[in-house]
């Protein structure tokens, strides 16, 4: 079972989400939080595998309680579940150590799926939320020195971890044995100084790292 624990100051959001999430086999809501603060206290008390975060809640805002969280439980993925897809509020999120990123816009079975995916060690961003970002990011200066430390397999293991795509996929795609992606992902985290997938994601599309070995 997925142990989820639900943060929003929303009553209603809280219910809704509660409702749905009981009708899945894998899932189990162990609490809810209508703020940052009860969502650290209760993490802390139990230990669920992922906190559905909302971003703006009083006293302490979603952004605030992943830094503690992540800081202090670190085998504790958050999923941001939010209005916003502006960059103002996606990457602050991502690098306070959020797995993934959606809108509350999406669709039931979406968010269950993106629950899922992040069990599995995928990274999950909202669509609209990555076209804002690239849009955004591509407007930055390349860094060649960070291309130029990826060797061209690692930048092809990035461009399709950036994509989505599991480590099985991966090594489908790539002719190697799963094993292997592992160590790329492992030395890619090391030389991009990141700490999970999709915070390597975010790297590769804000460094123009996105077409695999392909870059120059």
């Amino acid at each position: 079972m997925i142990q989820v624990l639900i943060a929003d100051d929303h009553h209603v959001v809280r219910r809704g989400l509660l409702f749905f999430l009981k009708t899945q086999k894998d899932i189990e809501v162990i609490g809810e939080a209508k703020n940052g603060i009860e969502a650290v206290e209760l993490v802390e008390t139990l230990q669920p595998d992922i906190v559905l975060m909302d971003l703006v809640m009083p006293d302490m805002d979603g952004i605030q309680a992943t830094k503690k969280i992540k800081a202090k439980w670190p085998q504790v993925h958050i999923l941001m579940l939010t209005s916003f897809s502006d960059k103002d509020h996606v990457l602050p999120a991502i690098e306070a150590g959020a797995a993934g990123y959606q809108l509350k816009d999406i669709e039931p079975d979406e968010l269950v799926n993106s629950i899922r995916q992040i069990i599995r060690g995928e990274n999950i961003i909202h669509p609209a939320a990555t076209t804002q970002l690239e849009e955004t990011l591509r407007e930055e200066e390349n860094l060649p020195h960070v291309k130029n430390a990826l060797t061209p397999r690692e930048r092809d293991v990035l461009a399709e971890l950036t994509k989505g795509k599991s480590n099985r996929e991966i090594a489908s795609s790539l002719f190697v044995t799963e094993k292997t992606i592992k160590t790329h992902i492992s030395n890619i985290f090391t030389k991009l100084d990141v700490q999970d997938r999709t915070q390597a994601a975010l790297y590769a599309v804000k460094h123009g790292l996105t077409e695999g070995s392909e870059i120059q």
